[in-house]
């Protein structure tokens, strides 16, 4: 193998003399880190499908922590390795042991670069260890690959360009093949999710109520689905929304409590209007059309496909309703495209 960048990545002096000696063949053994929560772990199926591809003699374990397992990709791994997490009640003593218990790797991806994955990397020996550090003194104090990482892409490409270094060809549109089947329901529907992980990133009820209205009147052949949370809080949030709404008779609130509902609701939609939250991740590993809605920066969380939009506030703010009804209109009206058979 060979190194396929002269700027824009760096090498030690040590990679450059390994990496001559292997051929992608040769990797039996891949450690992936990922800590993240669901939106976050659901986009890391993209990368695990390209690792398998680019090694495809690995074993590939998927290394996690204990907090964050919902959504985690067990169907494109061999193993799963999980670390104490937040809150669990466990020695130093016994966290190094779960640590090392990754062992021994031919190539480390660690695709977090948190306290805690440095820990992993320093504690299990690899042959190459790749990271994305914001910090370019991390990439010399703890790995010996480092790609760019940056607020100004998706994420999902700086996964990848850890695999790009050796020269291997991606998919895009990335590929998730997300697992679920899509129910069914006798009218078409929108979905629209107004939860976040915290309050400050949800809009406005009044402007969730204002938007599904005018969707509600300019397809009034779809239902207009709004879709409860698992927190006490994002279902008094849904009721705030809802109650201006209740003699609208395409207008509904619904419950998928599972992941697997969820994802088998999200891929049967027209559309998901969401926040800036793990919700619409799901949508977008589901290939269903998102408008997402933020108060800040967007890129790392926008794949830059025609059925992926956000809406953004020209100021900091909340997005005016126009502008995130005017991203719905154009995303429904992208035709779509034939299957091929």
């Amino acid at each position: 193998m060979k190194f396929w960048f002269t700027r824009g990545a760096w090498a030690s002096k040590k990679a450059r003399k390994i990496i001559r000696s292997l051929s992608r063949d040769q990797i039996k053994k891949i450690a992936v880190i990922r800590e993240a929560a669901l939106g976050d772990m659901v986009l890391t199926r993209a990368f695990l499908i390209e690792a398998r591809k680019a090694f495809p003699n690995a074993e590939i374990t998927l290394s996690i922590i204990s907090s964050y397992t919902r959504g985690c990709p067990e169907d494109l791994v061999d193993k799963v390795h999980i670390v104490h997490g937040h809150g669990d009640k466990a020695s130093l003593i016994e966290k190094i042991k779960r640590i090392r218990e990754l062992g021994s790797q031919d190539i480390i991806f660690d695709l977090a670069t948190s306290n805690r994955s440095l820990k992993t990397c320093i504690l299990n020996k690899a042959k190459l260890k790749i990271g994305f550090p914001y910090r370019s003194i991390q990439a010399r104090l703890f790995y010996d690959v480092a790609t760019c990482r940056s607020d100004l892409n998706f994420e999902v490409n700086d996964m990848l360009n850890q695999l790009h270094i050796f020269g291997v060809k991606t998919a895009y549109p990335h590929k998730y093949n997300m697992p679920g089947t899509p129910v069914k329901r006798t009218r078409p529907f929108i979905i629209y999710f107004t939860g976040a992980s915290v309050q400050v990133k949800c809009w406005p009820e009044q402007h969730f109520s204002e938007l599904i209205v005018q969707m509600s009147t300019k397809y009034p052949e779809h239902d207009h689905l709004v879709l409860e949370g698992i927190l006490e809080w994002e279902n008094e949030y849904v009721q705030k929304v809802l109650e201006p709404l209740k003699n609208i008779k395409n207008i509904f609130s619904i419950q998928a409590n599972t992941i697997e509902d969820t994802t088998a609701l999200i891929k049967s939609a027209a559309l998901l209007v969401a926040n800036d939250t793990g919700i619409r991740h799901l949508a977008i590993v589901s290939e269903t059309p998102t408008v997402g809605i933020f108060f800040g920066d967007p890129y790392r969380y926008w794949p830059r496909y025609d059925i992926h939009e956000v809406a953004l506030p020209e100021i900091d703010g909340p997005p005016e309703v126009a502008e995130v009804y005017a991203m719905c209109i154009k995303v429904l009206n992208i035709p779509k495209k034939p299957l091929i058979k």
